[in-house]
């Protein structure tokens, strides 16, 4: 009897690209300059089964990966508060790229968050909700000159598929932007759509490589962007 083949893999590859091209098409006709490329190097330090510590460098590039967009330095704690449950805080210091109105050039700014994650499996789905407050700041520019937070509520859903065999399972994840600033209309104002996957080489780290789609919401003529991103991470675990 001849072997069946497992089609799933190919089946969800066609549907990925049956929700990515339209996208894609749609993004590149509103916006001509709209690619970015996120990459990112980070190591992750495991204390015990409930702390762990990363530190992680990222450039991201833009205007069709022909300018640097920013750079940052960011350092994040975890607490495990049981197999499900888990809260961090992270701190990032960022060089970002101003390339618009008057005054141009590299600004320094600091943002901090707080993450409360749970996750959990279903048959051969594993589910992780993510909420995050998120607080940043232009350290260029006092609150006596018109400077305030810029602050987030964030909501991610992440759903990875395990297929059985295959290292490479994909995983998609959806992200809502609640903005709320002193002086600024708050709200909803963007959106982020993620499809990847990863390749874990056991002791020499894990790859990943994804696809994001983001979109502006409520402004009269919202802004896409497509982001491809491609990360490393090392873990030491404390023996």
């Amino acid at each position: 009897m001849k072997k069946i083949v497992n089609i799933k893999p190919f089946c969800l590859f066609i549907l990925l690209l049956s929700v990515v091209f339209p996208m894609n098409i749609n993004a590149q006709t509103s916006n001509s300059k709209n690619l970015n490329a996120w990459s990112t190097v980070s190591i992750e330090y495991k204390l015990n089964k409930k702390w762990s510590f990363e530190l992680a460098e990222q450039l991201r590039l833009k205007e069709n990966l022909s300018l640097v967009d920013e750079y940052f330095t960011e350092l994040q704690t975890e607490y495990s508060v049981n197999k499900n449950f888990s809260l961090s805080a992270g701190a990032r210091f960022i060089r970002q790229n101003d390339t618009e109105g008057n005054i141009q050039g590299y600004e320094n700014h600091f943002r901090f968050q707080f993450d409360a994650s749970y996750k959990h499996k279903i048959n051969d789905f594993k589910l992780d909700y993510r909420l995050r407050y998120q607080n940043k700041n232009d350290l260029s520019v006092s609150v006596a000159d018109g400077d305030y937070a810029n602050q987030h509520l964030r909501f991610k859903t992440d759903v990875e598929y395990n297929i059985k065999n295959w290292k490479l399972d994909p995983q998609f994840s959806a992200e809502i932007f609640n903005h709320f600033e002193k002086g600024e209309d708050g709200g909803f104002d963007k959106y982020r759509l993620t499809f990847g996957t990863d390749y874990d080489m056991k002791k020499y780290g894990k790859i990943s490589l994804y696809y994001r789609f983001e979109k502006e919401l409520n402004v009269d003529l919202p802004e896409t962007t497509n982001i491809i991103g491609l990360s490393y991470k090392y873990t030491i675990k404390n023996k």
